[in-house]
């Protein structure tokens, strides 16, 4: 008979539970920004031409974050990080909608570059030592409850145009509520009790250093997943709106459907995995990610934009939280220095992505630029063999 399933200790169930709220809200969070660039760009008087510059900034700020709350995590461990981080990232989104030069937008989108690699960081850190201690995949659950976060935030953020807020209400408002949230939330992050042995672990691990080589795949998993990602939330709205015609309040319901596709696929995700195993949802992630691109760029209209990239996100939706998973199983000792350095290429995808569609929709046009993340997402298809688990060690058997 094969034996019984630990039970979760209840402790356990309530970091999970407030983690995937912290997920949730980061989303709203970074929806809200994505989703509003147009009305970004039009209260600071920004140029086509410069837009990619200050898109580009953030994820090179979050880079800087990320490293840097690898070091704080060593010292402080991932809860104490998201516990400060959170907040601030929802004040640094109010800052982006209150001022009306570009110092003052350079400096809020700064701040909210900085903090949200730490935020992005520590958030996953701390679900990869929970994954571990539950035995089980459940990280792509923690990235279902971003997805469902970015659906709030793009439909609010539709609401604010439709309604015609402005930003100083839309983002004063929005970071007046999550940030309360996130400070309330933070009060039930799994801790030393909780995740037992992983703070030690953590704490060993901080005396070695993780190599790179093996890594390698994975992080270029990661760039070309944020590439396409970044893609979509940079560039869909304005790619509707200028490229198809299509109204602004409309035009949100292509990163608003990206997302609840991200949502449904994410959902489905950890059993799907547990299933068929990493590597062929990774392949099929890839190619469904891959055919949404090139639905959107040729669509003809506004609706088949939007249900181009309501498939892109089901096929995307799968890659990123795989990959952290990936990390952890490649250096269990040291799972929260590899998510560490993993997350870096979130932020190279991002710095990558943003310049490069932008670059050739200038060039040319927004349809010839979705070619480019479509190309790199099908670079995913070979690397997707690092995503299986290492195979179980066989004892040698004893000498006779």
């Amino acid at each position: 008979m094969s034996a019984e399933p630990s039970p979760v200790p209840p402790g356990l169930r309530v970091g999970r539970a407030a983690l995937a709220v912290s997920f949730l809200l980061q989303g709203t969070t970074f929806a809200l920004l994505v989703t509003c660039i147009p009305e970004i760009q039009h209260r600071y008087g920004l140029s086509d031409g410069l837009l990619p510059v200050f898109l580009a900034a953030v994820p090179i700020l979050a880079g800087v974050g990320s490293i840097l709350s690898e070091q704080l995590v060593k010292r402080t461990g991932a809860r104490a990080v998201l516990r400060v981080v959170q907040p601030a990232v929802c004040l640094s989104l109010a800052g982006v909608g209150l001022g009306d030069s570009l110092w003052q937008l350079a400096l809020a989108l700064g701040a909210f570059g900085l903090l949200v690699g730490a935020l992005d960081a520590s958030m996953n850190m701390l679900g990869v030592g929970l994954q571990h201690r539950y035995g089980r995949s459940i990280m792509i659950g923690f990235h279902a409850a971003f997805s469902l976060g970015g659906i709030l935030g793009a439909a609010i953020a539709g609401l604010g145009s439709h309604e015609d807020l402005g930003l100083p209400v839309l983002f004063g408002t929005a970071a007046a509520v999550i940030a309360p949230l996130a400070v309330l939330t933070g009060t039930r992050f799994a801790g030393p009790a909780e995740l037992g042995d992983a703070v030690r672990e953590a704490a060993e691990a901080a005396a070695r250093s993780v190599p790179w080589r093996p890594l390698l795949p994975l992080c270029l998993a990661m760039a070309f997943a944020y590439i396409a990602d970044a893609s979509v939330s940079n560039y869909s709205v304005k790619y509707l709106t200028d490229g198809l015609g299509s109204r602004e309040d409309l035009a949100k319901l292509s990163y608003l459907g990206y997302m609840v596709a991200m949502l449904v696929g994410r959902a489905l995700g950890d059993r799907a995995v547990q299933r068929f195993g990493a590597v062929p949802v990774v392949r099929a992630g890839a190619a469904v990610a891959a055919l949404g691109f090139g639905l959107a760029a040729v669509a003809p209209t506004a609706w088949a934009g939007i249900a181009a990239f309501t498939v892109l996100g089901l096929g995307i939706c799968a890659i990123i939280p795989q990959v952290f998973a990936a990390g952890g199983r490649l250096f269990p000792a040291d799972s929260d220095a590899a998510v560490a350095r993993l997350n870096l290429f979130n932020y190279v995808g991002f710095l990558i992505g943003s310049p490069l569609v932008g670059a050739i929709a200038d060039a040319s046009s927004y349809r010839w630029a979705l070619l480019a993340p479509m190309l790199l997402v099908l670079a995913v298809l070979p690397l997707a063999e690092r995503f299986a688990p290492a195979p179980a060690t066989v004892p040698a058997p004893a000498a006779a």
